[in-house]
């Protein structure tokens, strides 16, 4: 599996597009479904952060998951906000730890991290 991360508009989709030639309909908007290839993790997390924790399995499954940096920013005011994000950060830790490839993507540019 390959985690692609990076902020919000950075061109994480693009370059999963062009560098591996998914298309639109290979990539999941935050569902967990059968495409090989899943975007936008931190929202699917952010719906029941509680169950973040029983779904690294099945995203290691995925040939490609996408997820927004979540915690770079200001602490959000909202406990269920934040429980989110740690739930988000967290989940990205185990992903990064398997992945075979993880590529942060700033600014449209890709930084290979691991692999």
């Amino acid at each position: 599996m390959i985690l692609v991360i990076g902020g919000l508009a950075s061109g994480k989709r693009e370059y999963v597009r062009t560098e591996y030639g998914y298309s639109d309909q290979d990539i999941a908007d935050a569902v967990l479904d059968d495409k090989p290839v899943i975007c936008n993790l931190q929202e699917l997390v952010a719906r029941d952060p509680a169950k973040s924790r029983s779904m690294a399995a099945e995203l290691m499954k995925k040939q490609v998951v996408i997820c927004n940096e979540v915690g770079c920013g200001i602490v959000p005011m909202s406990q269920n906000d934040r429980e989110a994000r740690e739930a988000v950060g967290r989940l990205c830790i185990k992903l990064a730890r398997e992945a075979d490839k993880v590529i942060r993507i700033y600014s449209g540019i890709p930084t290979v991290i691991k692999g």
